[in-house]
């Protein structure tokens, strides 16, 4: 009797301590997660700001507008943020949309995707193309509101849309790149995007996220899926 007491015990006191290891592993790579993060994304906005002037330049020049579109997102948990990026678009880009919905690429789909969109000026075209007009979000990752690597932040009316599985993209911080957006971007599918990011959700940490900025890089020169 007390031996099998003394073993009982012995079976709890270990699966404490594998529980408590556990959660020190996913802190830690969380904390060095978000120190990757502070460090990339402050890197980048300091190398990379002539190239904001003058991409900033020339949108300004194109129809004298702002420079900045400004979104509401949704991040970790459902909340909502601010999500800068560089406009791509005509000034009356929104009121336009609803016009547009029959041209859709994906009818019936959660996302609005179009491969020649109007509304996309010529400047707009190219920084797109390039992915330059999400560079504004580093400031977002330097805030902690995104991270470098993590499922894309989707807008709040595709989110009310969601089923139960399609909110766990909502369980981790969301990300400037992530596995689909090397995958194929806007080529691959909302269903094929949010199994995806279910994938990485389920298998991230350091590593896979060395994997997926290395892959980044060729994704973006190459322009597939960029529209």
């Amino acid at each position: 009797m007390l031996r099998r007491y003394g073993h009982a015990l012995y079976q709890s006191r270990k699966a404490k301590i594998k529980k408590a290891l556990w959660h020190f592993v996913i802190k830690s790579t969380l904390v060095f997660k978000r120190l990757m993060d502070i460090a990339i994304s402050l890197t980048a906005l300091l190398l990379l700001s002539p190239l904001f002037l003058v991409v900033a330049l020339c949108i300004k020049l194109t129809d004298g507008g702002p420079v900045i579109y400004v979104q509401k997102r949704i991040g970790k948990q459902g909340k909502e943020f601010d999500f800068p990026k560089f406009r791509s678009m005509v000034l009356n880009a929104d009121k336009m949309k609803d016009n547009l919905l029959d041209m859709a690429e994906r009818k019936g789909d959660v996302t609005f995707k179009m491969k020649r969109d109007p509304r996309v000026t010529r400047i707009g075209r190219f920084i797109r193309r390039f992915s330059i007009d999400e560079l504004p979000q580093l400031w977002c990752v330097l805030k902690g509101q995104m991270s470098i690597v993590g499922p894309r932040p989707p807008v709040p009316r595709e989110v009310a849309l969601y089923t139960q599985e399609d909110r766990r993209r909502l369980e981790v911080t969301p990300g400037l790149t992530g596995i689909w957006q090397v995958s194929g971007r806007s080529d691959i599918g909302f269903k094929q995007q949010v199994e995806l990011d279910v994938l990485y959700i389920e298998s991230h940490g350091f590593l896979l996220d060395i994997k997926l900025l290395l892959k980044t890089i060729p994704a973006v020169l190459s322009g597939r899926g960029a529209y």
